[in-house]
């Protein structure tokens, strides 16, 4: 029961230490090469296929694959407009590749977005996104938002920025992290019969498949009203 209720990252092939902390390959790590893994091989086969498609979907991976992809550009065209579809191809695997994580703790895995690291890596490139296509649309003139509507508020309005990604990041790994303690504290307590007749499933499809899902939606659709709006 002591190890249903480790809820860290256990590190799994230690590397060096650091002030007596141990670094090394975390499950974080191994659980996030498994999913890139699973996209990629997915991506392979798709592309060995997709000379074979027609102007007509006859196969069910050439529905799929339509389905998804015109729904990941009907999503960007309505968050974003349509001048910015062409994010569609950035926005739409960080989506599928973050409900994915979300959603590994059903065969079994630590979710990489039950990590902190992952979230804030995450968060960062929405980060660097909003200030980085914000001086490609308006010029060096971007940076006065800083100091409107009075230079004085400069100290909050950068403190503001700063709170971005970090709100982001803590969002996202709060809330799974969240779903991942509350089913593991569920397995360690309820007795083993109650497991085998299937009684969390039902804590399963509100925390691991509603909230994962729920939110991806939402820290990618923040994501591209933050990128969007410093365009504009």
């Amino acid at each position: 029961m002591g190890e249903n209720l480790d809820f860290g990252s256990q590190t799994l092939i230690p590397l060096f230490e650091v002030n007596g902390q141990t670094l090394g390959i975390t499950q974080t790590h191994v659980n996030t090469w498994v999913i890139m893994a699973a996209l990629i091989i997915f991506a392979l086969v798709v592309r060995a296929k997709i000379k074979n498609f027609k102007e007509v979907p006859d196969t069910k991976l050439q529905n799929l694959v339509e389905t998804l992809v015109d729904s990941l550009n009907n999503f960007t065209v309505s968050t974003m407009g349509k001048q910015n579809k062409g994010f569609a191809t950035f926005y739409g695997p960080l989506f599928i590749f973050i409900i994915i994580c979300n959603l590994s703790g059903l065969v079994g895995l630590r979710p990489p977005t039950a990590d902190f690291a992952t979230t804030l890596a995450f968060a960062l490139t929405t980060f660097f996104m909003i200030h980085g296509f914000g001086v490609k649309a308006k010029g060096p003139g971007y940076f006065k938002f800083l100091v409107e509507p009075f230079p004085f508020l400069l100290p909050i309005n950068i403190i503001g920025e700063i709170a971005t990604p970090i709100s982001l990041s803590f969002r996202l790994f709060g809330n799974i992290l969240g779903g991942t303690i509350i089913m593991g504290l569920v397995y360690a307590m309820f007795p083993w019969f109650l497991t085998l007749i299937g009684v969390p499933a039902a804590l399963h499809m509100y925390f691991d498949i509603f909230a994962g899902s729920l939110q991806a939606f939402i820290f990618v659709m923040l994501s591209m009203t933050f990128v969007s709006g410093a365009m504009e």
